[in-house]
């Protein structure tokens, strides 16, 4: 099963390939989202090594939207679906 952070990286990596290697604007997630992806990162790091706030996802910045779907804003401002 594809987690939330699987799909995070997945899209990123196809933004930097159709955008010259260029960061896309920010993550948006629900409250819900984050909390998914926080529990992600748990699976995936060492407990008490790693700062658990949400900022950034690989260098991106990660915004927190009550109404968001789950989204990444692509460089020229379109909105990608996460899932």
């Amino acid at each position: 099963m594809t987690t939330l952070y699987l799909q995070m990286t997945e899209k990123l990596s196809a933004h930097w390939r159709s955008h010259s290697n260029a960061y896309p604007k920010k993550f948006v997630l629900s409250p819900a989202l984050r909390d998914e992806y926080l529990r992600c990162l748990q699976l995936i790091t060492i407990p008490g090594g790693r700062d658990m706030s949400v900022t950034k996802h690989m260098g991106v910045p990660i915004e927190i939207d009550e109404a968001s779907p789950g989204v990444m804003v692509a460089a020229d401002g379109t909105e990608i679906a996460l899932q």
